[in-house]
């Protein structure tokens, strides 16, 4: 199937020269030389206006692979509760992107926990706005998109090995995405409080401490199981260490400090 933009015209701009334009103004210009090979990253899916310098700082400093695992949060409570599109494109303002079939169909085989599940997906934003960072790089890549409600830890790890035994077999080159803003409508002291608590595990790649810290002091990660189970996967792959790219908040565009939402820029090596 073709996927439909969902929040083209919303979250972003919908014309392909217009979308071209506001991405350029995000994006940190720099030699190919800087750019770093990751295992995984972790960026923010609001509007392009709030969290689009963050995730534009992290676009800007990886190298791009051939193909990119995005895992979001299920907002919309719509489909299976794990959920992986295995075929099909998404149409985006500049381009239609292929669904990587083999990888996205050996990760669904490798879970007993994910489900092949078109619903999930039709309504979500948080993997689609990643894409025209993406694009702003390269036009040669795929995806294989996974949408993740709140679930447990051992289904987060189930899907992080998963994901990891599956990218160890791929012939391609492949970084794993996980979307995510952090604190949500919290003052602003607070917001940086908690999200800084959240960000030392995310930087000790623990993924079992990120997610007994976030349930433990309520902290309104979004994306709290997407990136459990990207740390997961990118530790079976071999990655050592985190680097914060970027944090912000919604109040340094809005003016409003009373009631935040947190954005973290993270490379995982």
């Amino acid at each position: 199937m073709i996927r439909r933009p969902a929040v083209a015209g919303g979250f972003y701009d919908a014309s392909p020269d217009g979308l071209k334009r506001e991405v350029s103004g995000l994006i940190v210009e720099g030699g190919e030389k800087d750019k770093e090979k990751v295992v995984g990253i972790i960026s923010p899916h609001a509007g392009f206006s709030y969290s689009g310098p963050v995730a534009g700082a992290v676009y800007s400093r990886i190298q791009m692979p051939m193909t990119f695992v995005i895992i979001g949060p299920n907002h919309t409570g719509y489909g299976e509760r794990a959920s992986v599109m295995t075929s099909g494109e998404w149409e985006m303002p500049n381009g239609n992107v292929p669904i990587n079939l083999e990888l996205a169909k050996d990760i669904l085989a490798r879970s007993r926990f994910m489900k092949e599940d078109e619903n999930a997906h039709l309504r979500e934003h948080s993997i689609e706005v990643q894409i025209p960072f993406i694009q702003y790089f390269t036009d040669d890549f795929d995806i294989v998109p996974i949408a993740l409600m709140s679930i447990d830890y051992k289904i987060c790890e189930d899907i992080g090995k998963a994901i990891s035994e599956a990218v160890k077999e791929s012939k391609d080159s492949v970084v794993i995405v996980a979307s995510t803003d952090m604190t949500h409508y919290e003052p602003q002291t607070t917001a940086e409080d908690k999200d800084k608590m959240a960000i030392e595990y995310l930087l000790k790649l623990d993924p079992m401490g990120l997610y007994n810290i976030v349930r433990d002091k309520k902290i309104t990660m979004c994306g709290l199981c997407p990136t459990v189970a990207m740390l997961i996967a990118s530790k079976e792959l071999g990655a050592k260490e985190g680097l914060l790219v970027r944090y912000m908040t919604s109040g340094e565009v809005s003016g409003d400090y009373d009631q935040v939402v947190g954005y973290a820029g993270v490379l995982i090596k």
